[in-house]
C-alpha cells in the first residue's frame, strides 16, 4: 500500500488564487495580441497556445516533483510581480503564465534550496525543452537585473498579500501570517530537508 501523497502547502494555493485573479484582470484589460515582432521580456515566456493544466495544478506538479521548499513559491510570485512592474507593456496571460511560473520558482529554488535539480530537469517537469528553459531563465534575471534576493521584510509582506488573496477567494478565514508563520518555521528548521527522498523522475509531458 503505497504512502498517501503529502498534503500541498498554502503557499501553493496562495500563489495560484493570486496568479487566476492577476489572469481575470489581464483578460479584461487584455484588447489586443503581442505584436508578433516582440521577443523580449514577458513576450519571450508566450507559448503557441494555452496548456490544458490549470495553473493550481501545475503549481502542484512543480512542487511533487522537485521538492523545492515552499518558501520558493512566494519566492518566485515576489519574481513574477518584480517582471511586471518592469515590463508593464506586457501582461501575465494563460499563453505565458505557466512559463513564468515555472521560471520563477526555479530561479528561487536555486537561491533558496541547498538541493535542487538542475535545469534539465525542471524543464521535464514543466512540459519545455531544456534549451527553451535556458533562454527563458536569461530573460528573467535580465528582467530583474539580476537581482534575486529578497529582503525577509518584503518577504514576509508578500506572504500577508497571497494570505489574502485566500480570504478573497474565500479559502481561508484569517490572514494573520498563517502563510508567513508556517514558511518561517520551515527556514528556522532546515535540518528537516536533510532527509529529503527526492522522487522519481517524472513522467515526461508537454504543457506548450
Amino acid at each position: 500500500m503505497g504512502e498517501a501523497e503529502p498534503e500541498a502547502p498554502r503557499a501553493l494555493e496562495a500563489m495560484a488564487r493570486a496568479l487566476e485573479r492577476l489572469l481575470a484582470r489581464n483578460e479584461r484589460l487584455s484588447s489586443e495580441p503581442e505584436p508578433e515582432g516582440k521577443q523580449r521580456g514577458l513576450a519571450a515566456f508566450r507559448g503557441a497556445r494555452q496548456p490544458s493544466i490549470s495553473i493550481a495544478r501545475y503549481l502542484e506538479r512543480i512542487y511533487r516533483y522537485t521538492c523545492c521548499s515552499p518558501s520558493c513559491f512566494v519566492v518566485g510570485f515576489v519574481y513574477v510581480d518584480r517582471m511586471v512592474h518592469k515590463d508593464p507593456g506586457s501582461l501575465v496571460v494563460p499563453l505565458n503564465v505557466h512559463r513564468i511560473v515555472l521560471t520563477s520558482v526555479m530561479v528561487a529554488s536555486k537561491v533558496l534550496d541547498d538541493l535542487h535539480y538542475n535545469n534539465a530537469f525542471f524543464a521535464r517537469v514543466g512540459g519545455v525543452s531544456n534549451a527553451e528553459l535556458n533562454r527563458l531563465e536569461m530573460e528573467l534575471l535580465s528582467l530583474l537585473d539580476f537581482g534575486v534576493m529578497v529582503s525577509s521584510r518584503v518577504f514576509e509582506s508578500y506572504c500577508l498579500h497571497m494570505e489574502k488573496e485566500l480570504v478573497c477567494s474565500g479559502a481561508a478565514q484569517k490572514i494573520e501570517g498563517a502563510i508567513f508563520d508556517s514558511l518561517t518555521t520551515e527556514i528556522e528548521a532546515p535540518e528537516d530537508d536533510k532527509g529529503k527522498r527526492f522522487p522519481s523522475s517524472p513522467p515526461r509531458k508537454s504543457f506548450s
